[in-house]
């Protein structure tokens, strides 16, 4: 099957793999032949006052393990964030950009840095959010609050 772009671009933090995120990741693998991801790094995440549960080894691995499960023979590379970009979106070679809506706004300004290198800007695929079953978003946070599990079901205490 042709895809649509030859190499796309996907971060996050990626702390509690969650079916938030495998909607985005399935989105980017839908579209995309080559995926480049970037995780959030460990400074980065501080910086940005995020608190962890896993340091970005585990979080990295754990994504490797879930794309060699759902995507076998699929290209990626996985790359640390120290910023909201990483260097791969700065490359001539990324067509496309698969963003949440609570991401969306970052992409002018990746396109701007864009610009000033030579390079077209990158094509955007928005992904909604996922909701749990009490129709909030399923993120990290809410896990690791308690409050919903990976797959959006409330936690009943």
């Amino acid at each position: 099957m042709q895809k649509k772009f030859s190499v796309v671009a996907v971060g996050g933090t990626f702390d509690h793999l969650h079916k938030g995120h495998k909607a985005l990741l399935s989105k980017t693998f839908e579209v995309g032949d080559q995926v480049v991801i970037g995780v959030t790094s460990d400074e980065f995440a501080r910086k940005l006052g995020k608190t962890l549960d896993h340091d970005f080894e585990m979080r990295a691995n754990s994504l490797r393990r879930y794309l060699d499960s759902a995507f076998p023979g699929e290209r990626y590379e996985i790359y640390p964030l120290s910023d909201y970009f990483g260097p791969a979106i700065f490359k001539g070679k990324v067509e496309a950009i698969v963003v949440s809506r609570e991401t969306l706004g970052r992409v002018t300004i990746a396109n701007e840095e864009r610009k000033k290198l030579g390079f077209n800007s990158l094509q955007t695929v928005v992904v909604d959010w996922v909701l749990a079953e009490d129709g909030q978003p399923i993120s990290s946070t809410r896990i690791r609050r308690g409050e919903i599990d990976e797959q959006g079901n409330v936690v009943r205490r």
